[in-house]
């Protein structure tokens, strides 16, 4: 029996999850270090994302093979094993073309240490330098002055270091930018060989190359090699490593991780989380909150976004439909010539002998028996990304609906600022210590789950209303969102929580502590993902949310393009980024 595209989906993200942890106990055993592992196909330590090293080490599932993964994992256990951090972060220059070939070379140096028993192990890095070489090389990379100088360098330093041959495809292709390097470089060269054991004195040596090489590349222009002038419309891929050096400061540094930290308050009432007064606590029907005139504009405004964002719907609730649904029992097809005897066709084979349709096959037909959830932070931050994340949850609850999966679509803020009328009579009680919770909870559906897309499309542009974003209390709204799952007859429940920041209610902030609210959600998100019947994401627009949520992603949304967003909300469905 063939697989469906379900089933096909479903193993290769199983298979790319064990990879990822073949490959972070390689890195473990060989460090040391018993707190590594990979979440979004970067090696983290606890929860903190290590450095990306250099470029060869991002391999992708699509693409590279097991070798290539294994190659990736010994020379980043060689790396942490093989160099001191502390000193490679003093001498690491600060200008970010030099960072990046600093990084590089100090990469080659660790793995050119790599025993001489292990065979294995410099067989895999071998081959990985080899696979990243070549696909830099056939992508049309080369064909730029800028892209053949960075992969001139990246191949005869680390020939030099390792003592092995450059890659045999491109050796010739080498010959006149290593003829024009060589008196360049040539005495740094010798020495990145001569003292590879000794990162301190190797690092002179590595200095040297990396100004000499920034500056060449800063001089360099983007013209192919052939003088001739470069098409402006050619394919983006050809210019991005020519420009690798001037972005590499951007995608280390791009994006900040949410601050968090234990609350005295709650732990000193043993993490009893209290709520001073529920009496102004709504829960409202977004289309409720707008007239009519207003939604209609803002559906207009939002449908010329979507339509300006050229998705492919279809594509994606096929894509959806391939990892959610699941092969099911459908009945049975007869008049097979294999399978199982059909007992009520053996009166056939003695009317005619030579019949062989007498069998029948159980049909398997893909159902998506799952919920999906957006839980959407509507505090004031988010305002700014309002209409970009309105288009993200729209387009899949329109795709999801296509694809057969139930979908819903929540908010949650406040109903006021600075606390409203709790904090006031919190004020008129004489201000007991530790209140707790001091405002007025505001959860909002923008579409149920028994709502058809077409239905709640009005619903769906009250994101657009600038009003509705005060303040976030993410914990109860995260309780909130999975009882409304639990009350769903679905058998598979996912919920993505889409925030920008940390929890923030000023009232609650001062007459508590300032990490009331970030420590009672973790202690929600940590009791709802032991439970195990919800599959909880976070979603950070331009934050790491990891703090909170063991499987998260980080979402560009200002850079992000086309169908990229929704792809990568995709690969958080499956399971493809965690903490």
């Amino acid at each position: 029996m063939t697989d469906t595209p379900a089933s096909a989906m479903q193993r290769r993200v199983r298979q790319e999850e064990l990879v990822a942890e073949l490959c972070a106990g390689v890195v473990r055993a060989f460090s040391g270090e018993r707190d590594l592992h990979f979440r979004g196909r970067r090696l983290h330590r606890g929860r903190v994302a290590l450095p990306w090293f250099a470029p060869h080490l991002h391999p992708s599932p699509e693409t590279d093979d097991f070798s290539s993964f294994r190659g990736v994992a010994d020379g980043l256990a060689l790396r942490l094993a093989g160099s001191d951090a502390a000193l490679h972060e003093r001498l690491r220059p600060e200008e970010p073309v030099e960072r990046m070939l600093f990084e590089m070379l100090e990469q080659f140096r660790v793995e050119a240490l790599a025993p001489e028993v292990m065979a294995g192990m410099r067989h895999n890095l071998r081959h990985r330098h080899e696979r990243w070489s070549l696909a830099f090389h056939h992508s049309g990379l080369t064909d730029t002055a800028r892209g053949l100088l960075l992969y001139a360098v990246a191949q005869i330093c680390r020939a030099r270091v390792t003592g092995q041959q450059v890659v045999e495809e491109t050796e010739d292709m080498l010959e006149a930018t290593r003829f024009a390097l060589a008196p360049l470089l040539g005495h740094a060269l010798a020495g990145l060989r001569r003292d590879r054991a000794d990162q301190a004195t190797y690092a002179v040596h590595a200095l040297a190359i990396a100004r000499t090489v920034a500056a060449m590349l800063h001089e360099a222009g983007d013209e192919g090699s052939d003088g001739a002038a470069r098409d402006p419309h050619v394919d983006d891929k050809r210019s991005v490593f020519s420009l690798v050096a001037d972005m590499d400061q951007e995608i280390i540094e791009r994006f900040t991780t949410a601050e968090s930290g234990r609350s005295a308050v709650l732990d000193d009432a043993g993490g009893a989380y209290r709520v001073f007064s529920t009496a102004y606590d709504r829960e409202h029907d977004a289309a409720r909150l707008a007239r009519k005139e207003v939604l209609a504009d803002l559906r207009e405004k939002l449908d010329r976004r979507i339509a300006a964002q050229g998705v492919n719907i279809a594509r994606l609730a096929r894509e959806l439909r391939a990892l959610l649904a699941e092969p099911t029992r459908d009945g049975w097809d007869g008049g097979q010539e294999e399978g199982v005897i059909d007992g009520r066709r053996l009166a056939q084979l003695v009317a005619s002998p030579t019949e062989r349709r007498l069998f029948r096959t159980e049909h398997m037909a893909p159902v998506a028996d799952c919920m999906v959830s957006f839980l959407i932070d509507c505090s004031g931050s988010m305002k700014e990304h309002a209409e970009s994340v309105a288009m993200m949850v729209d387009v899949f609850a329109c795709a999801l609906e296509q694809a057969g999966v139930t979908s819903e679509v929540l908010g949650f803020t406040t109903g006021a600022w600075n606390g409203g009328r709790p904090q006031r009579e919190w004020v008129r009680s004489g201000r007991p210590a530790h209140p707790g919770r001091l405002n007025e909870r505001c959860h909002l559906v923008f579409k149920a789950a028994a709502t058809p897309w077409r239905r709640a499309r009005p619903a769906m542009a009250a994101l657009l209303k600038a009003d509705l974003f005060r303040e976030g209390i993410d914990g109860e709204a995260v309780d909130w969102a999975c009882t409304r799952l639990r009350e769903r007859p679905e058998a598979h429940k996912l919920l993505l929580v889409i925030s920008d920041g940390s929890p923030m209610d000023s009232a609650t902030h001062l007459a508590n502590d300032a990490h009331y609210l970030d420590h009672h959600l973790r202690d929600v998100v940590a009791r709802q993902e032991q439970r195990g019947d919800i599959a909880i994401s976070g979603i950070g627009v331009g934050l790491d949310l990891s703090p909170y949520y063991s499987r998260s992603h980080v979402l560009d949304l200002a850079a992000s393009a086309g169908n990229t967003i929704f792809r990568e909300v995709v690969d958080l469905m499956a399971g493809r980024h965690r903490r």
